[in-house]
C-alpha cells in the first residue's frame, strides 16, 4: 500500500489541512508543494529538496525575508531572557513604547498573537465608547476577522446567528454616499467605521490614478478628494469611531501605515502582518480616552474586558518585532518594496504585451503591493487561468499564490521572475487559443469565501 500523501495526513489531523485557509490545497495549483520545510531569504523549501522563489512570504507577514538573522537573534535573545513571564517584561514594556512612538496620533496599544483578536478588540471598544451597536465595514474589503461579527456577513456563515450578523453593515470604497446612506438609515446606531487604507485602488483616484510610487496627501492641493478624509469627517460629524485596519497595509505602504501617506488620523488602528518578520504579534492603537476603558486604573469605572491572553506577552515575538523595527529604520525598508514592485509590474505586462494577451493578464495594484489579474478569452476575470499561470509559474520554480514582496526579493529574483513568467504567459496565450483544458491540469483553485466545499 502506498504511503499516505502529506497532503492526507494533514486532512486527517488538522480540518482544511491547515491552519489558514489561505494556506490549504484549494487555493494552489496540483504541483504546489502539498508541505514546506525551511525558508531562507525569498525562498522555500519541500520534503523532496526542491526549492521555490517566494511571493506568499508568510501570507504576507514575512517582510524582511525567512529565517533574518537579526530578527532570529532578537527573539533567540528574547527566549533566553524566559519568553513569558509571570508579570509583564521589560521586553513588552519596550516594544509597548516603541509601538506607540510610531504614531503621534495614538496613546496607547495592546497586543495580540493574532489579527483577528484586535480588529473584534476594536469593535468592541468602539462599543463600548460610544454606546451604539452597529459597525459598518467595507464591502471591497474581504476580510477584517474569523469572529462571527465578520464572517456572519459572508457566505461561510453556518454556525453563526443571523442576529450577530446583523449588526454589520457594508458601504463601497471611494463611495462615500454609500456609507451615508448607512448613517442615514441607521442615525445614533453605527459605532465604528472600519476599513483598509487601501487594497488594489487609490482612495483619491482622480489625483493619484498612478499607484506604483508613493503619494502623500500633506501639501497636496487635492487632499480634501481623498476617500478617506471624507470617511473622517462623515465619522466625525455622526459621532462614531474611525477604526483602520492596517493589517496589511501596515510595515508595507509605509512604517508608519498607509494613513501617514494619506494624512489620516484614525480612532483606533491595528496591525499584524509585517510587524514581527512572521512571529506571532498583532496590535491595537488608540487614543487613551478610549483604549483606557481596557483598563483597571479608572477607580470605580465600568470595565471592559478588552483583550487578555496568557501568549499575548510571549517576549520572542517582541524581540523580533523591535529587530524588525530597526532594520525598517535603517533600510528603509518600505522604499524597497515599491522599486522592485514597479520593476516586477513593469517586467511582467511587458511581457503579456509582447505575447498579444495583456487584456487577458495584467499586473496592477499599489507598486508596493502589486496584483495579478487573470481572464479568459472573453476577457472575464477567470480562476481557471489563474490556476494555470500559477501552475507553470510553480513550473518554473516559483510560487505565486499572490504577490507579496520581501526585503529578500532583489535583481536576481526579479530576473528568475521575469524568466518564468515568460515561459507562463506563453502557454497562457497557447491556452486562451486552443482551450484552457489542453493545458490546465488538476483541479481549479476556489475562492476562500464561497458557501459550499
Amino acid at each position: 500500500m502506498d504511503e499516505p500523501s502529506y497532503s492526507d495526513r494533514l486532512h486527517r489531523v488538522i480540518p482544511g489541512g491547515a491552519h489558514t485557509y489561505s494556506r490549504g490545497d484549494d487555493q494552489y495549483p496540483f504541483n504546489a508543494p502539498q508541505i514546506l520545510v525551511s525558508g531562507s531569504g525569498a525562498y522555500v523549501r519541500d520534503p523532496e529538496g526542491r526549492e521555490f522563489l517566494d511571493y506568499g512570504m508568510g501570507l504576507r507577514s514575512v517582510t524582511l525575508g525567512y529565517a533574518h538573522e537579526k530578527v532570529n537573534a532578537g527573539a533567540i535573545a528574547a527566549i533566553n531572557l524566559g519568553n513569558n513571564l509571570t508579570r509583564p517584561s521589560l521586553l513588552e514594556l519596550e516594544a509597548a513604547e516603541a509601538m506607540v512612538d510610531l504614531f503621534p496620533w495614538a496613546d496607547m496599544v495592546k497586543f495580540a498573537k493574532n489579527g483577528s483578536t484586535v480588529t473584534t478588540a476594536a469593535v468592541k471598544l468602539a462599543r463600548a465608547y460610544t454606546g451604539r451597536s452597529h459597525v459598518a465595514v467595507c464591502a471591497e474589503h474581504p476580510f477584517f476577522t474569523f469572529d462571527d461579527w465578520f464572517i456572519g456577513t459572508t457566505p461561510v456563515d453556518r454556525g453563526i446567528p443571523a442576529q450577530h450578523a446583523s449588526l454589520t453593515l457594508k458601504f463601497h470604497y471611494n463611495d462615500i454616499a454609500s456609507l451615508q446612506r448607512l448613517f442615514d438609515a441607521h442615525p445614533g446606531e453605527i459605532a465604528c467605521v472600519m476599513l483598509e487604507p487601501a487594497t488594489t485602488t487609490s482612495p483619491c483616484p482622480a489625483s493619484c490614478a498612478d499607484l506604483g510610487t508613493p503619494k502623500r496627501c500633506a501639501g497636496c492641493p487635492h487632499a480634501e478628494q481623498n476617500f478617506l478624509k471624507q470617511v473622517r469627517e462623515l465619522c466625525t460629524r455622526h459621532g462614531a469611531l474611525l477604526v483602520l485596519d492596517e493589517m496589511i497595509t501596515g510595515f508595507r505602504w509605509d512604517l508608519r501605515g498607509a494613513m501617514s501617506m494619506y494624512d489620516v488620523v484614525p480612532d483606533l488602528a491595528t496591525f499584524g502582518k509585517g510587524m514581527a518578520n512572521g512571529f506571532a504579534l498583532a496590535a491595537l492603537v488608540g487614543k487613551r480616552e478610549i483604549m483606557e476603558l481596557g483598563g483597571i486604573r479608572q477607580a470605580g469605572a465600568e470595565r471592559v474586558f478588552l483583550i487578555s491572553t496568557t501568549h499575548g506577552s510571549e517576549m520572542s515575538a517582541f524581540g523580533a518585532f523591535l529587530a524588525t523595527l530597526t532594520e525598517y529604520k535603517a533600510r528603509a525598508v518600505t522604499d524597497g518594496f515599491w522599486a522592485y514592485g514597479r520593476a516586477l509590474t513593469s517586467g511582467m505586462n511587458a511581457i503579456a504585451r509582447e505575447e498579444g494577451i495583456s487584456a487577458h493578464f495584467e499586473v496592477t495594484g499599489f507598486g508596493c503591493s502589486p496584483v495579478y489579474v487573470t481572464r479568459d478569452a472573453q476577457g472575464n476575470p477567470d480562476l481557471g487561468f489563474r490556476t494555470l499561470f500559477s501552475q507553470c509559474m510553480v513550473e518554473g520554480g516559483v510560487l505565486m499564490p499572490f504577490i507579496a514582496l520581501s526585503a529578500a526579493h532583489g535583481p536576481a529574483e526579479l530576473d528568475r521572475t521575469l524568466t518564468a513568467a515568460r515561459s507562463a504567459l506563453r502557454t497562457y496565450a497557447q491556452a486562451l487559443s486552443d482551450g484552457l483544458d489542453q493545458y490546465l491540469r488538476g483541479a481549479v483553485i476556489k475562492p476562500v469565501f464561497r458557501k459550499y466545499n
